[in-house]
């Protein structure tokens, strides 16, 4: 990580023990502003998940602003069936470090993401009952959220979508192979650093939920900045400098024209953003699923561009989507 610096993350050890109450059992990964651990709970005798973010100096108002929208889903109805679509909050409490504080945060443990799901598969495609299934979780998620708490996500994507697991085979199994065979770990200035370990495959599977609310605002109040990650932004938010290549040579074409035909010629991968007749390619919506074919492919592609309209007004609620035949046919039982 490019701004990585160890003394900004809590030195967390295997066996440590937190708020008299959290045994830490092994690492499940880390990103830029926290690590996962995997830990026993032993006042309620049940794994959970220990998110330990960087010092708060380093990571300002963001951990206040989670905690807040956590609040605010907790604060929700417990009958909508979009509660139990969305990883709840256990716990949450400071930890003191060596240079500062650090806000601990504890979940019910998870499996993995929808995009390490992904991966598994050869032809990185998801099986059309797995992602029905977790299109419908989504939306009750969404309409959870939206209709209950006020609270926008903003950061939908496939690694926030995580499999639960339905019994503790696969956290017992982790437990037993760190006792057998101790993860890799590095000692340096006092500090161990550990590789993360990946869960084995769960003896039963639970269902999919939206999880890491870092990004989320409430709904209820006017926002200005821009969301969602530029490849998900919807147009009416987008900026499109901040987009990818095609983004950015959209733009350049508006500043300057299309470029001459003698400049594209000597390109070698041309192909990919322009047309015969220099103008930027517009890709057609049928054209990139090629994994459905006949009237199967027609309902989803229905379902997809109920999502991808210009207009928000026009765009159909998680509500609606639930209702959609495509998504109803795949997950009736």
């Amino acid at each position: 990580m490019p701004d990585y610096a160890a003394s900004r993350y809590y030195p967390t050890r295997v066996g440590e023990v937190l708020k008299n109450q959290y045994q830490i059992v092994g690492k499940l990964g880390f990103g830029t502003s926290s690590t996962v651990w995997l830990a026993r709970d032993m006042n309620y005798r049940r794994y959970v998940t220990l998110k330990i973010y960087i010092t708060a100096a380093s990571i300002g108002q963001h951990l206040n602003d989670e905690f807040n929208m956590y609040q605010r889903i907790e604060r929700g109805s417990r009958n909508h069936p979009g509660r139990g679509a969305i990883r709840p909050l256990l716990d949450s409490f400071d930890i003191n470090g060596p240079h500062d504080k650090h806000r601990c945060l504890v979940h019910p443990p998870l499996w993995e993401s929808a995009l390490t799901f992904l991966y598994r598969n050869p032809v990185r495609r998801l099986p059309v009952p797995v992602l029905a299934s977790i299109l419908k979780r989504l939306c009750l998620a969404l309409d959870y959220l939206h209709t209950e708490c006020q609270i926008i996500h903003t950061d939908i994507k496939a690694d926030n979508i995580m499999f639960g697991v339905g019994d503790e085979s696969v956290f017992r199994g982790l437990v037993k192979e760190e006792l057998e065979n101790p993860s890799p770990r590095k000692e340096l200035d006092g500090r161990t650093t550990y590789v993360s370990r990946e869960l084995g495959l769960p003896g039963e599977w639970g269902a999919p939920v939206l999880c890491d609310f870092g990004s989320a605002v409430p709904g209820d109040v006017e926002h200005l900045e821009d969301i969602q990650p530029d490849i998900y932004r919807a147009p009416e938010i987008w900026n499109v400098y901040e987009g990818g290549s095609l983004a950015h040579l959209a733009e350049i074409v508006c500043l300057h024209g299309p470029p001459p035909p003698s400049l594209l010629a000597r390109g070698r991968l041309k192909y990919k953003f322009f047309s015969d007749e220099g103008k930027v390619i517009s890709v057609v919506i049928s054209s990139m699923e090629t994994t459905l074919e006949g009237q199967e492919k027609a309902d989803f592609l229905r379902l997809v561009r109920k999502m991808l309209q210009w207009d928000p007004a026009q765009r159909s609620s998680a509500r609606e989507l639930l209702e959609d035949e495509w998504i109803c046919r795949h997950t009736r039982n």
